[in-house]
């Protein structure tokens, strides 16, 4: 039996659950299809999902589809909860796409498909809700021509729309205008069949233009519209025989070498860990030993999806999605095997932009925050959960205002810790300005470490993030001291000179050397005599962050490019506002009684805009806005509060970090 893993994504509110919901009714899996709104759906199983009404957290479940197996992966459509679609975008052979033929192609929507273009992941669309008052089928075709994809087909027609009695019928051979269609959509990918086609028109088959059409889809070159109503049931049926023909199958040798990918941990009824991993080469067997990221775990249990359940199995093939037990520090993104070159760590969405303090209501429960929060953020890395010692302070990164109440709620209702938070801000970072070196040696008087570390740093391109690079002859210091200074390195440049992140940065070793271990005559290894790795931990912040301050460093803060519908009379008071808030608008366009007015906008100012843009359009204004790029702070620069042992204060930074030990600077 083949597999498909499949990711059913939308704009929140498109009716993705629901369209799971009915995908499964209709496979048999289910007896009765659940409703969101009565918190019975199969994969919304968080009570604070049902209670929302969202989805918050990304769930499998699975139906077969003549003699393949899908697992459909339900995933949050909030933009908050962003992270989790970012997760299981590795794990798809391919994805369906939902959107509303009411609200039509909305922001999330246009963030979405452009990642799937992206990495290439064959996408269906289905246009949900034709049953509703207002849908246009047309209107809602052209925008997602225009807005998502040129190479959208239309596959059926849709009449009775806007009633109850809404029905999809597919196109079939006899429909002239589907079949030129294709022919244009094929023609633009496939100098082949053009070829054939222009020495012989007969060579454009009905058979080889739906051939067609699926290499083509599988290439995520083309994108076949379906439409229908997941709470009636119209135009399902369709997209089922549409996800069997035109996704393709997963791929992966099952008597190949190990390698997976974990894309979710959760936590069991006994506290223990759970992760869910696809299998995209060999076997993976009970028992099993196995390679997780830097360690090594034992695999206790199996279970994989069929017919909406998670069954026990003694061992997952390639291909598979399975929930596995035993890896006890498993976490998101851990590659299982060997890792895939896919799986380098780069973000496809945007990272957070905001931040904020937890603060517990009652002190006594300090200790129990951090290990709550400490859970929530092996299940989302993105949290990115800090401690700062100094000020007995706890935060986290989010991307919005909604994230943070489900943040509560979860810790109340899971963890029983009532929470408040502090105002939320904008997170920056630093990038170098120039090119900045560093060194201290073994022996110097204001040296206290048996280790000599020498480095320079420089800027990178944009985006390119930050890379270690030796400057030293290979063999000149031990490997493990050389990874301890990477490491350092790394973490250190979590907090610049103004406390942000610093990114696209270039670090060079340029300069090392070590006591090598030795002891006094017939006696034992002596500490204070040889180098040890922690030597190097501890100097390296401080050589670090004095190359860091010759640089310099300029603080960028997050920008998001915006565009706003909103009615033609209404733009004049809008465009003051955009001002003060720091925007920069491009002229409006205007469309009859209707405008667009698009730009970019600080990211601490999206949601001062949200608040104040009813009010000037009449409650008719409509706002889209995504991440766009860092750009250098304005005015005053922002100063984030350091939560480690501050380098930049060298003083301090070896009182904290020394102890005496037998006449030997020790940490």
């Amino acid at each position: 039996m083949h597999t498909l893993n499949l990711g059913i994504l939308a704009h929140v509110d498109a009716g993705k659950t629901s369209l799971t919901e009915r995908l499964l009714h209709a496979a048999g899996v289910i007896d009765a299809v659940g409703s969101v709104d009565d918190g019975s759906t199969q994969t919304d199983t968080l009570a604070l999902e049902r209670q929302r009404g969202i989805t918050i957290k990304s769930a499998v479940v699975s139906f077969a589809v003549d003699g393949t197996t899908v697992n459909l992966i339900d995933t949050p459509g909030h933009p908050d909860f962003i992270a989790e679609v970012e997760r299981v975008l590795g794990v798809l052979d391919g994805a369906v796409l939902v959107v509303s033929a009411v609200e039509g192609v909305q922001a999330q929507t246009r963030v979405l498909m452009r990642t799937l273009r992206r990495l290439s992941i064959p996408t269906l669309v289905f246009v949900n809700k034709i049953d509703r008052r207002g849908a246009d089928d047309g209107r809602v075709l052209r925008a997602i021509a225009e807005k998502l994809s040129p190479s959208a087909v239309a596959m059926g027609s849709v009449a009775a729309i806007g009633t109850r009695g809404a029905a999809f019928t597919p196109y079939t051979a006899a429909d002239t205008a589907f079949t030129t269609r294709l022919v244009d959509v094929l023609a633009d990918h496939d100098d082949a069949f053009v070829a054939d086609y222009v020495a012989d028109e007969a060579a454009a088959s009905y058979r080889r233009l739906r051939a067609g059409l699926a290499a083509q889809t599988a290439r995520s070159r083309a994108h076949p519209v379906f439409f229908g109503s997941a709470i009636t049931g119209a135009g399902v049926a369709a997209l089922t025989e549409g996800i069997r023909e035109l996704l393709p199958a997963a791929r992966g040798d099952a008597d190949g070498p190990l390698s997976g990918a974990v894309f979710k941990v959760e936590r069991g009824p006994a506290g223990e860990r759970i992760a869910y991993a696809r299998i995209f080469s060999g076997t993976l067997r009970t028992r099993e030993r196995v390679e997780l990221g830097p360690t090594e775990a034992k695999v206790t249990a199996i279970s994989v999806f069929e017919q909406g359940a998670a069954v026990p199995r003694p061992s997952v093939p390639a291909g598979r999605i399975a929930r596995l037990w035993g890896l006890g520090e498993v976490r998101v993104g851990d590659p299982i095997g060997i890792p895939r070159r896919a799986d380098t760590g780069v973000l496809h969405f945007a990272p957070p932009t905001l931040e904020t303090v937890v603060v517990p209501r009652s002190r006594a429960d300090r200790a129990r925050l951090h290990l709550a929060l400490t859970q929530l953020a092996e299940q989302d890395p993105l949290i990115d959960l800090r401690r700062d010692d100094v000020r007995q302070e706890l935060s986290v990164s989010l991307y919005g205002e909604v994230q943070k109440e489900v943040v509560q709620a979860t810790l109340a209702d899971d963890f029983g810790i009532d929470v408040g938070f502090q105002e939320t801000t904008t997170i920056c970072v630093e990038r170098p300005a120039g090119t900045g070196e560093a060194a201290e040696a073994m022996g110097e008087d204001a040296n206290p470490f048996l280790a000599t570390v020498g480095l320079r740093v420089e800027p990178a391109p944009a985006g390119a993030g930050t890379s270690f690079r030796l400057g030293i002859e290979l063999g000149a210091l031990p490997l493990a001291f050389v990874k301890a200074i990477e490491d350092t390195v790394r973490e250190t440049l979590c907090q610049g000179l103004h406390g942000w992140e610093v990114v696209d940065t270039v670090v060079t070793l340029t300069r090392s050397g070590y006591a090598p271990r030795q002891s006094h005559a017939h006696a034992r290894f002596d500490k204070s005599m040889s180098s040890t790795g922690e030597d190097f931990r501890k100097l390296t912040p401080l050589v670090l962050m004095a190359a860091l301050r010759r640089a310099g460093t300029r603080v960028h803060e997050p920008l998001h490019r915006f565009r706003i519908e909103l009615p033609a009379d209404t733009a004049g008071p809008l465009l003051p506002l955009l001002a003060r808030l720091g925007a920069v608008p491009r002229p409006p366009v205007v469309q009859g009684p209707s405008a667009a007015v698009e730009g970019e906008i600080p990211a601490a100012r999206v949601h001062t805009l949200e608040q104040r843009l009813p009010g000037l359009t009449r409650g008719e204004g409509l706002l889209e806005s995504a991440f766009a790029r860092y750009e250098p702070v304005r005015g005053p620069v922002p100063e984030r509060p350091r939560s480690d042992h501050d380098p930049l204060d060298r003083k301090g930074y070896l009182l904290r970090v020394q102890r005496r030990t037998g006449g030997r600077e020790q940490a």
